[in-house]
């Protein structure tokens, strides 16, 4: 019996000996893995190219600055420093290893705190190609509710920021979250900044399933008829959207996807597993996709916190199903997928037009953000105008001006955010939209004083005269203007022109005296006009002043509001003096209670060629006439709103209207609560229609003598929501026009895009909202037309519109909405301002215009008049001196070129900017399309010499749309893709080279030429100008 024990011991420490012996070795070989992450692309296999990257969006749910740095995390857990910071330590690891990154805005604000080391390391990334700037804007900007001059600045600082850092271009698109695209993003924003391919995830959802049946996903996009193939895009859209394929791969600390465990000594080992899991989504993808390689976009929103957790899977895929050997995986970017592309030397679905209106399910229409945070876009809109003019001044005063002052720097750095597509959209929450107002703020308030001290300057004064500009002139709150004149102030008003053109226009300042005479700088008196300002108008002023301001209004209520005409030349100013006098006329007033006793309720307005007839008895409703084109038109104009679906009462449809989703439930109508209209103002210059639809509409329509259109003021707000109902309110213009179900909107303020209702060119429509499914996003204007003449609206910022019915055109001016719709905000639609403790809903105020003519000539009269309201006058005021004389020590009229200088009438100047090494950039856009118009649709020409007077360039290159490389290096190195059933050879026209003795710039149809001009001395428009300087 011992025996047998003693046996027995012995077998058991033999075996657990052995066993233990196996286990070490096993255990050794579970400790270390040199997973093999080197594979590159394999010839005649299927390759899938794993991109890693993080989607870091410039502002949504949390700030800016809360977003980088990791504040405000009950909100979102987020932190972009942590994205980039353990990037570092993540691709330090494995030189394999490969990530993205998008937003210079946040890296930016990154790499100013890093030290030499680390900036040495990132630069060596850079240079191995182990990281890539795509994109490389500021941000992803927005592609419906943004204005193609903001898309280019907001660009071109991210490219120089890249460019002066690292010396790289970016060569991909990447605008993988914006709710639908522009063909002004294909190419303008594409193709024009030397980019090989676009890749995005959102288009319409039936569309969507088209294309995977037709393995159409992956096209190539010509979104120009005037600049045609010489502007085409590879073009990606992803099948799903912009996350890791569907089973399971997200790999964030906290995600719940199955990791790849590995060890074989640790229970719920799964490689096999995971590897039949990535096979099947590859084949799954592989299956709509055309040649051998696919990608995965492995991150989404804010990933890579802790990028190890992301790379380390990534790694074991990698390495498990290349020894699987069914398909081939290689860390990759959209750079090397679209060389991969190109190389299968296939042809690729011709897209043209562009990919709106977007819509994620049959009630998911995202075009309610056409419209959302209508203030916020007016802002957004007014200071681009503003940006482009202060960076004129900059520029001219640039020897002159204190190195230390105020630059157009912050207002670049605001602007360049607020595109951001959950910025301008509207789409953000209010607190984010309170940060990025705030920021536009402060760079408005400096660029303000560099505009100040610039016209100081170019006046003559020597900085001796300050000048004031008028931020709320639009609610009639502009203290420098309030003087009371019978104390023998004389008011000084600089008109500034930043068109490159001589402008005559009429510009309006509020005042308090009705006894005031104008003056130009030779002393002619000017014909001006009094008008009395609006009880709504000071209502706004007095609260809406306040709100902006921070503090009660001192200065003293204006009464009126002066017109008069200024004639101001191209790039440069005139000067106008207001005064004591008795030669403004007052312009008369006829009220509604003037024709109730009257047999004739038929009211003429219009001095000049345009006249307006309006019947009292038919509410806002009138007779247009052009006696100079003899064109007219019966104008019906309504008010109504639709009721926001509320997607919280009804199972299992959710959908609600809100800050992204138009949702209409029903439409009611809004009559006018007074008679049509309660009062008429007329006058020599300008005559104006006073309509109060109800409570909390407003309208004025206004008519001038020496302007061929409608200039139409409103007043919405605040929206009532007494009845728990959100309301999304909208006018309608009427005509009699046979329009045919076809519309035709702007792209982005370029090309005009032709709608057709309940249609798509792509797809056969299924039409599930006949409403929000037409409608489209307007940043310049919206026209119909028939064999005879043609309907125009121009607008004053992003807005939503369409033409639901034959002959008619509507605008949705305001949205306020009482439930969140789902899309990712999680916060209602309802604007709310507080003033002393008091809250309302918001109010807005603004204008659109509106012009009748025979068909073929309404693009002259957009085209023209739509640079004048993306850009108007600027002003700014001082006051003379009592017994002085201004001119003898001030220049009072100037301009930058010769006295007989004007841009063609078909082009504009879109940037003038000083650079940091002392060049200029300079961009020059014509203004038409190919067959737009039969005059202006052809190649003008710009004489350089004559733009900058007295100036000689020493030397010009053209560059790309950003400014980063020549053209001639980007024409070279752009891939040329095939297009199915395109002519390659397709006709379009762009300017020629330049001539560096000449200087002539030509440009063809919608072509923009940007150049970077070397000047033989310091920008200094002193001398022989300022009379106060030696």
């Amino acid at each position: 019996m011992a025996s047998l024990s003693l046996l027995f011991l012995l077998f058991f420490f033999f075996f657990f000996f052995l066993s233990a012996r196996q286990w070490r070795g096993s255990a050794a070989d579970a400790a270390y893995v040199a997973y093999n992450t080197s594979a590159g692309i394999v010839e005649g296999k299927l390759n899938v190219h794993l991109v890693a990257h993080t989607h870091d969006d410039v502002g949504w749910l949390k700030t800016v600055d809360q977003y980088y740095v990791g504040s405000n995390n009950s909100i979102q857990g987020a932190c972009v420093e942590n994205v980039l910071d353990s990037m570092v330590g993540a691709l330090l690891k494995d030189k394999n290893r490969k990530f993205i990154y998008v937003e210079m805005a946040f890296f930016e604000r990154w790499w100013r705190q890093q030290s030499d080391t680390i900036k040495d390391l990132v630069k060596e990334f850079i240079s191995s190609g182990q990281l890539e700037f795509i994109n490389g804007g500021m941000c992803m900007h927005d592609e419906a509710a943004v204005h193609y001059i903001d898309m280019i600045d907001q660009t071109t600082l991210g490219h120089q920021f890249i460019k002066k850092e690292f010396n790289f271009i970016p060569r991909i698109g990447w605008q993988i979250d914006p709710f639908g695209h522009s063909s002004v993003q294909a190419y303008l924003l594409s193709a024009e900044l030397g980019f090989d391919a676009l890749y995005f995830s959102r288009i319409d959802y039936q569309d969507r399933e088209k294309r995977k049946d037709t393995k159409s996903l992956e096209i190539i996009w010509r979104g120009s008829k005037s600049l045609g193939s010489s502007a085409d895009v590879f073009t990606g859209i992803f099948p799903k959207n912009y996350e890791p394929p569907p089973g399971g791969f997200y790999f964030e600390v906290n995600d719940d996807s199955p990791v790849v465990q590995d060890d074989p000594l640790l229970f719920d080992y799964n490689v096999q597993q995971r590897v039949d899991d990535f096979v099947s989504a590859v084949l799954s993808q592989a299956s709509i996709t055309r040649t051998n390689h696919i990608m995965f976009t492995m991150g989404t929103d804010f990933k890579y916190q802790y990028a190890e957790s992301w790379f380390r899977q990534l790694d074991k895929f990698i390495h498990y199903v290349n020894k699987d050997g069914r398909v081939n995986v290689l860390y990759s970017t959209p750079s090397i997928y679209t060389d991969a592309k190109f190389a299968s030397n296939e042809t690729w679905p011709l897209k043209t037009d562009d990919f709106f209106p977007y819509a994620d399910a049959e009630n998911g229409y995202w075009t309610g953000y056409f419209t959302s945070r209508p203030a916020f876009k007016r802002y957004v809109r007014e200071l681009s105008g503003y940006y482009l003019a202060a960076r004129q001044l900059e520029l001219l005063t640039s020897a002159r001006r204190d190195k230390a002052g105020p630059t157009t720097a912050r207002l670049a750095d605001a602007l360049a955010t607020a595109q951001h597509h959950d910025a301008v959209t509207g789409t953000e929450k209010q607190h984010v939209a309170s940060d990025y107002a705030k920021r536009l703020s402060i760079g408005y308030s400096e660029a303000e004083r560099l505009v100040g001290d610039s016209l100081s300057y170019l006046s003559g004064s020597n900085m001796s005269t300050k000048f004031e500009q008028c931020a709320l002139i639009n609610i009639t709150y502009c203290p420098s203007s309030e003087l009371d004149f019978s104390d023998r102030k004389k008011l000084v008003v600089l008109v500034y022109n930043s068109l490159g053109w001589k402008r005559q226009d009429i510009i309006r300042i509020p005042v308090i005296n009705e006894s005031v005479s104008v003056h130009d700088s030779e002393g002619n008196e000017i014909e001006s006009q009094l008008i009395p300002i609006s009880n709504i108008s000071l209502e706004l002023r007095n609260k809406y002043a306040k709100a902006y301001i921070g503090k009660s209004i001192k200065s003293t209520e204006p009464k009126f509001w002066l017109a008069f005409s200024v004639s101001v030349p191209p790039l440069g100013f005139s000067t106008y003096f207001i005064s004591k006098g008795s030669n403004a006329v007052m312009s008369d007033l006829y009220t509604s209670q003037k024709y109730e006793n009257n047999d004739n309720t038929v009211i003429d307005i219009g001095e000049g060629n345009l006249k307006l007839q309006f019947d009292t008895k038919k509410g806002i409703n009138y007779y247009y006439y052009n006696k100079k084109t003899s064109v007219n038109a019966s104008i019906d104009q309504s008010f109504l709103y639709y009721t926001g679906y509320d997607g919280t009462k009804i199972e299992p449809e959710t959908q609600s209207s809100g800050a992204y989703v138009f949702r209409p439930n029903s439409t009611i109508s809004i009559a006018p609560k007074n008679k049509v209209p309660i009062a008429v103002y007329r006058g020599p210059i300008l005559d104006e229609v006073h309509v109060e639809i109800n409570s909390w509409i407003y309208q004025i329509i206004r008519v001038y003598k020496n302007k061929e259109h409608v200039e139409i003021e409103f007043v919405v707000g605040p929206i009532p929501i007494d009845d728990e109902i959100g309301k999304e309110i909208t006018t309608q213009i009427t005509t009699e026009i046979e329009s045919n179900k076809t519309f035709y909107t702007d792209s982005n303020g370029r090309d005009f895009i032709e709608r057709i209702r309940d249609y798509r060119s792509d797809w056969d429509l299924e039409v599930n909202q006949p409403v929000a499914g037409n409608y489209y996003p307007i940043n310049l204007g919206i026209y119909i037309k028939d064999e005879s003449k043609e309907l125009s609206l121009l607008v004053d910022r992003s807005i939503g519109g369409s033409s639901i019915q034959d002959g008619q055109v509507e605008l949705m001016l305001h949205r306020r909405l009482l439930h969140d719709d789902g899309k990712g905000v999680a916060e209602a639609l309802n604007e709310i301002v507080c003033v002393d403790k008091k809250c309302d809903g918001l109010t807005i105020q603004g204008k659109f215009y509106l012009s009748v003519d025979p068909t073929g000539e309404g693009a002259r009269w957009r085209r023209t008049i739509g640079q004048e309201i993306y850009s108007p006058l600027l002003l700014a005021f001082s006051q003379e001196e009592d017994g002085t004389n201004w001119a003898d020590t001030h220049v009072p009229t100037f301009s930058m070129s010769d006295s007989d200088f004007n841009l063609p009438n078909n082009v504009a100047l879109i940037t003038l900017q000083l650079l940091e090494d002392g060049s200029v950039l300079l961009r020059l856009a014509h203004l038409y399309e190919v067959g737009e118009h039969k005059d202006l649709s052809k190649t003008a020409t710009v004489d350089l010499k004559k733009l900058f007077k007295g100036k000689t360039i020493s030397g010009i290159k053209e560059t790309n749309l950003s400014g980063n490389q020549e053209r001639d290096e980007m024409e070279r190195k752009r891939l040329k893709w095939r297009a199915e059933g395109s002519d390659e050879s397709s006709e379009f026209v762009r300017g020629g080279p330049v001539d560096s003795a000449e200087l002539a710039v030509e440009l063809g149809p919608m072509e923009i030429r940007t150049f970077v001009s070397y000047f033989d001395d310091d920008f200094d428009f002193f001398e022989g100008v300022n009379k106060n300087v030696a």
